[in-house]
């Protein structure tokens, strides 16, 4: 009967969930995650640094709306890329840290690099578990994958163990996940709409912020439009920039400060104050 080992499962896992790049820095226990990852079809870069990688992988996530993954070994390479996954938490970007750690049968015991890691990374993520059996890597990784994307895109953390990435287990007892779905579109009511365009309306100096939320939700088409029909002027948040062009005409962002303390109406699409 065919079998497969814990580190070929959650490559093949992380692929069907439309995961396409992995950034990390190998070595005990995690070389084998790597190299699994690349023959799924997944885009491995080697990094130099924890630090780096994790930083590249949250980056990823924000570009293509799944989350990029971060491989790290257990001990100071999780204490590493912690920089990223508090980061990535924080701008809500989506990314998966993976660690390395010691055997199962090991804990408590002062094994190499052990480390108390699903606890260390709990207050910078959504969602932080440590596998504990080979058959269940799909499930925790579609539930990774699904707190990363869905409500307020955030960081997750998944703890792998030396014996379960390379233990094996038969084929037909692997628990299969579905794909996680894309999230659904929100939309506001439509009194609501009507009661801001009212109060924009009567405004004499209003103001127009376009945040990382455009930028996320790829809306540039429909808030260029927005802009050129209503004409009203507008200024970009850091990451709110490129949505529109800095040289149009309506732009105020040389004059941020002045039209900032002037407007009676502000008008935040995708930011918060």
């Amino acid at each position: 009967m065919a079998k497969v080992d814990g580190a070929t499962l959650m490559a093949r896992s992380l692929k069907q969930q439309g995961v396409q790049y992995m950034f990390g820095v190998v070595g005990f226990p995690v070389g084998p995650i790597a190299g699994a990852a690349q023959k799924a079809g997944i885009t491995y870069v080697g990094m130099r640094n924890e630090q780096s990688a994790s930083y590249a992988a949250q980056a990823a996530g924000y570009l293509t709306g799944r989350p990029g993954a971060c491989l790290v070994v257990s001990g100071p390479g999780v204490v590493h890329g912690l920089a990223g996954l508090a980061n990535a938490q924080q701008n809500c970007w989506p990314m998966i840290l993976i660690g390395g750690a010691s055997p199962v049968y090991q804990n408590g015991m002062g094994a190499f690099q052990e480390e108390r890691q699903v606890q260390i990374a709990s207050p910078f993520c959504k969602f932080a578990h440590a596998v504990e059996h080979v058959h269940r890597i799909p499930f925790y990784v579609e539930m990774a994958v699904r707190h990363s994307i869905y409500g307020r895109p955030g960081a997750c953390y998944l703890d792998l163990p030396d014996d379960i990435i390379l233990g094996e287990v038969e084929e037909e007892k692997v628990q299969q996940a579905a794909t996680v779905a894309e999230p659904p579109r929100m939309q506001a009511v439509n009194e609501d709409v009507e009661k801001a365009l009212n109060v924009l309306e009567s405004a004499e100096k209003p103001l127009v912020i376009i945040g990382k939320g455009m930028a996320w939700s790829r809306a540039e088409d429909q808030v260029r439009a927005f802009v050129d029909r209503t004409q009203l002027p507008f200024l970009a948040s850091p990451m709110g920039k490129g949505v529109m062009d800095d040289t149009h005409p309506l732009s105020v962002g040389a004059a941020r400060s002045h039209a900032l303390q002037e407007a009676d109406v502000i008008f935040l699409m995708g930011a918060r104050l």
